[in-house]
């Protein structure tokens, strides 16, 4: 029997703001111009499951809309998520899964930065490097076993009763 981290997560109300817009997995988008916001992101990341509970992001207040920066213009995101409490073991895997989930379905052109929010984890630094150096990430996602769970975790974000439908992009030829 596996000993939960946080036994007992303080669980909030989803918010009923639904976004209908479709987003496309898997196909080139490199020249898109199609504005992004902040609230876009925001439904993209908001039905994550949490690696340890059946509960989603949003759910235990982990993401939030109001810390989530969109620069179109830079073609930058920045997305800032607290942990559900200081010493969280799966900051990084969820800090992981939101920036799987933002590389699949966003354009090419943006660069995705995922932290911990500013005084919300005990080890936040170390945190943050490792989500943002791009062959501690790439490394991470070649274990099978982390592969899977990161794509559990995202199971939730692409199943047909979310906000953000994700569509499969037509299959290209080699």
């Amino acid at each position: 029997m596996t000993t939960l981290i946080n036994q007992n997560p303080i669980i909030y109300e989803a918010s009923a703001n639904n976004s209908t817009r479709e987003w496309r997995e898997d196909e080139d988008l490199e020249d898109s111009v199609d504005l992004i916001d902040a609230q876009e992101i925001f439904d993209l990341i908001r039905s994550i499951s949490d690696p340890e509970h059946p509960l989603s992001l949003e759910q235990l207040n982990v993401t939030q809309r109001d810390h989530i920066q969109v620069s179109d213009e830079n073609n930058s995101v920045l997305v800032e998520f607290t942990p559900t409490i200081p010493h969280c073991s799966m900051a990084t895997l969820i800090g992981l899964c939101i920036r799987v989930r933002l590389l699949r379905c966003l354009p090419a052109r943006f660069k995705v930065d995922i932290s911990v929010r500013k005084g919300t984890h005990q080890s936040e630094h170390a945190v943050n490097k490792q989500l943002n150096d791009k062959e501690r990430v790439a490394a991470a996602l070649e274990n099978s076993h982390l592969l899977e769970v990161v794509n559990q975790c995202l199971a939730t974000a692409t199943s047909g009763g979310v906000v953000a439908n994700i569509v499969k992009g037509p299959a290209i030829a080699n």
